[in-house]
């Protein structure tokens, strides 16, 4: 592995004197340089997962463990990480942040032979990555690249992207432009508004119109647009988008369906488990997954799709059971022909009544067929069974694995959180199912030569493996600003940093600068 670079750990003395000078001494600098001010920022905590499937792998066939320390913590069930105690600074000519955080991360196996700790990790938006000191058997490689990041103004959710020096820390040559987790940055405490005097913020509240002093020192924080932020235009409800008449309004058409009845027709959208799929394909069961009987797949070993629904729906009492077609095959772990890995879902069948329902499905494991397992108990946000121009639509559906399933998934646990489920239902002939469903490829298979996953060996290796058992990977599309800048127009400190940044700017006045930027050196 290349060394990593090394940067400076002078920081916090850096603005220990800065903060000692005082407004008085930092005017002589001159107000031409306020536009290059660095300001310094602190209390942040950076969330990141690695990779959801690398937890897993360590926590089940690596029988090994996650422990956090010095301040860093991990959530519930095997979830992401969190590292504590964020200090650095805001640039306001490039609009960036440069910030190093506290606590450690151990992560070992006795089984695998592995061991190492992560530490000194820091989040640099000019550069939009993530790095590490990486210690292995005794040694310690500093600042050590482990992801680039898709940075946003917000910092929150921002997809990341696996480097190769990752793929070696992790010990899977596939981790290197795999997706990692997604990386949140966030300031622990908000200021308190309120004219309460403290270190961080002016002695007293700032204007909503700042005077014209502070208006050269305190960069302003507007609406974000459409290209400086991951969220969508303001449009209508998921719900809405159903709606497919020539009138815009929400209403239901003068031949709407009956409040009960049979339906027509319907689409149920389900992956069951991103980190099963990619297991199966690219994991350590180096198998294929094929779409049948009218299923589809989105691209990419996405979601499948399940249609040509049939049941009954009652909006008035909320509650419904539809039956899908089309079947998912999953096979790997092939020796000589023979699998040991051959699972089929078929039959898919979902029922909600008041927000909360099951979903069933004839299980053909191994060539051994069960009717009807429970697989997911079911929870929609909301218990409303609303349709729109005789479409009932239920996105976001939360699944989580039933005891009755265990065995049909293997390293799964009930309570474990699966894909969530989306449903569509047209309650006439007529009616018209909202489109996009994001399936492509109709009834192809997903093949896998992908080396991502394994069970490592005496070596040492850490390659990744089956999935989590709680949430996903996640993404997060658009809104990345390039060169890693976290704002594309004016004077944008981001949103998280507004607060600190504009408290200290008030503070020193119209001349202040912060002259603490950390100089990097190559190692």
């Amino acid at each position: 592995m290349p060394v990593g670079r090394r940067r400076s750990t002078a920081l916090a003395a850096a603005v220990a004197t800065a903060a000692a000078l005082g407004a008085t001494a930092l005017a002589t600098v001159g107000a031409t340089t306020a536009s290059a001010a660095e300001v310094p920022l602190k209390d942040y905590e950076l969330t990141w997962g690695i990779k959801e499937t690398y937890r897993n792998y360590v926590a089940t066939f690596a029988k090994g463990s996650f422990t956090p320390a010095d301040g860093a913590t991990q959530a519930a069930g095997n979830g992401a990480f969190t590292f504590v105690d964020g200090t650095g600074t805001y640039e306001s000519t490039g609009h960036t942040v440069d910030l190093a955080f506290g606590g450690s991360l151990a992560i070992e196996s006795t089984a695998h032979r592995f061991a190492l700790t992560l530490s000194d990790v820091r989040f640099d938006s000019k550069d939009a990555e993530i790095t590490a000191d990486v210690t292995r058997d005794g040694t310690t490689q500093d600042d050590v690249p482990l992801a680039t990041v898709a940075v946003t103004r917000e910092m929150k959710d921002m997809a990341t992207t696996l480097t190769e020096e990752a793929a070696e820390v992790f010990g899977s040559a596939g981790y290197k432009g795999a997706a990692g987790d997604p990386l949140t940055v966030a300031r622990k405490t908000p200021p308190a508004p309120g004219p309460t005097p403290s270190t961080d913020a002016p002695t007293t509240e700032p204007s909503t119109t700042p005077s014209p002093t502070a208006t050269q020192t305190q960069p302003e924080d507007p609406e974000p647009t459409a290209t400086e932020t991951t969220s969508t235009a303001p449009g209508p409800s998921v719900t809405a988008t159903a709606s497919t008449g020539s009138s815009p309004s929400a209403t239901a058409p003068a031949t709407a369906a009956p409040a009960k009845g049979e339906i027509a027709d319907g689409t149920l959208g389900w992956g069951v488990k991103e980190s099963f799929r990619t297991y199966v394909v690219d994991g350590h069961a180096k198998g294929r997954v094929t779409v049948s009987g009218g299923a589809t797949q989105a691209a990419g070993n996405g979601a499948f799709t399940f249609k040509d629904a049939t049941g009954t729906y009652d909006t008035d009492a909320d509650t419904l059971t539809a039956s899908f077609q089309g079947a998912v095959n999953f096979k790997g772990h092939e020796t000589n022909g023979t699998y040991g890995l051959d699972l089929t879902l078929s039959n898919l069948k979902a029922t909600l009544d008041g927000g909360t329902g099951t979903l069933t499905a004839d299980v053909n494991s191994l060539g051994t067929r069960t009717r009807g397992v429970v697989l997911a108990d079911l929870k929609a946000k909301s218990a409303d069974l609303t349709a729109r121009n005789d479409v009932i639509t239920v996105d976001g559906v939360a699944a989580t694995l039933t005891a009755a399933s265990e065995q049909v998934f293997g390293n799964y646990r009930a309570g474990t959180a699966l894909d969530a489920v989306d449903l569509s239902v047209a309650l006439s002939e007529d009616a018209q199912l909202p489109d996009g469903d994001g399936t492509t490829g109709g009834s192809g298979a997903s093949g896998g030569s992908g080396t991502t996953g394994g069970t490592g060996g005496a070596s040492g290796s850490t390659t990744g493996g089956t999935g989590s058992t709680i949430g996903g990977t996640g993404t997060t599309t658009g809104g990345s600003i390039g060169g890693g800048s976290l704002a594309s127009t004016g004077a944008d400190i981001p949103g998280p940093a507004l607060g600190t940044a504009a408290g200290v700017a008030v503070a020193v006045g119209a001349g202040a600068v912060f002259a603490a930027r950390r100089r990097r050196t190559q190692a």
